[in-house]
């Protein structure tokens, strides 16, 4: 932990502080927003609402564009259980019940800057998804690990699913469109109207649809998944990795940025943008306990 906040010092000093600060900044208050939603949330609170509540709290704070607006998922979904279609990721009417496990994922832009987080949690103990918290420690260490050592991003993804499972787990993000472990993240354009279509700002996937088509004539894509496209090594910006397990019905996982760079030095090539998050902190909790 020590030595990725010293790479995070030597980085703000270099050129690139007030860029990495403003995506550091949106991430956090995303994770503050998953934190008090997290804390409001009730028996009988729909899936719905959850995401109204997250969608409200970063309107309050200035936030006017979205990657993706806010998700909830509640019980069963909070593992992608039975989903077929894209669809079925929109929050429902899903209440949500005492011992429930619960997934907030918000994907905000905030004075131009893009996030996309996701924060697990439970109403009440859930000692499976508490579980699935602390074995995803190592996938986060993992992954660091082999994009620092430049292998492909299809090979990470492989070796990632191995882990989960080695340790008993169903890899649940191969649910989303395309399989995606991750997809790169940049700056959108600040603009009074900042509309969506199907959930998403039509800003942010104009720019994913430029870096497809920019990368698929070099080479790379923006997305990470367990398809041909993504034989190729980390691609230089900034990440939203977001690995997620499944148990029986229940899912859990952690989403946050991860910067790749262009530097020989492995300890530069490669690191997450912040380790002061509750999932971090969790697992910091954990080791000292």
């Amino acid at each position: 932990m020590a030595g990725a906040t010293k790479q995070r010092t030597a980085h703000d000093r270099a050129g690139l502080s007030d860029e990495l600060r403003g995506f550091r900044e949106v991430q956090r208050l995303a994770y503050e927003c998953a934190e008090t939603v997290a804390a409001q949330l009730r028996p009988g609170v729909t899936e719905r609402e959850a995401a109204r509540m997250q969608r409200d709290w970063l309107r309050e704070r200035g936030v006017r564009d979205w990657f993706h607006l806010p998700f909830a998922w509640f019980g069963d979904r909070t593992a992608f259980v039975n989903f077929k279609i894209p669809l079925q990721f929109f929050p429902t009417g899903r209440k949500l019940e005492p011992g429930m496990p619960f997934i907030l994922d918000m994907a905000p832009v905030y004075r131009g800057y893009a996030a996309d987080i996701g924060y697990s949690g439970s109403l009440g103990l859930h000692p499976v998804q508490d579980r699935l918290m602390s074995d995803l420690r190592p996938h986060r260490e993992l992954i660091l690990e082999q994009v620092r050592e430049r292998r492909p991003l299809r090979e990470i993804y492989e070796n990632v699913e191995r882990l989960m499972t080695r340790q008993g787990y169903a890899n649940r993000h191969r649910a989303y469109p395309f399989g995606v472990i991750a997809h790169k993240i940049d700056r959108v354009r600040e603009r009074r109207w900042s509309p969506t279509a199907f959930g998403f700002g039509t800003q942010s996937l104009r720019g994913l649809a430029a870096d497809a088509l920019h990368g698929h004539r070099e080479g790379w894509s923006p997305l990470w998944s367990p398809y041909r496209f993504s034989d190729h090594p980390p691609q230089p910006g900034l990440w939203a990795v977001e690995p997620h397990l499944g148990f029986r019905g229940t899912g859990a996982k952690f989403e946050e940025i991860l910067v790749v760079t262009d530097s020989r030095d492995p300890g530069e090539s490669a690191f997450w943008l912040d380790d002061d998050l509750p999932h971090v902190r969790r697992w910091a909790e954990e080791k000292a306990a």
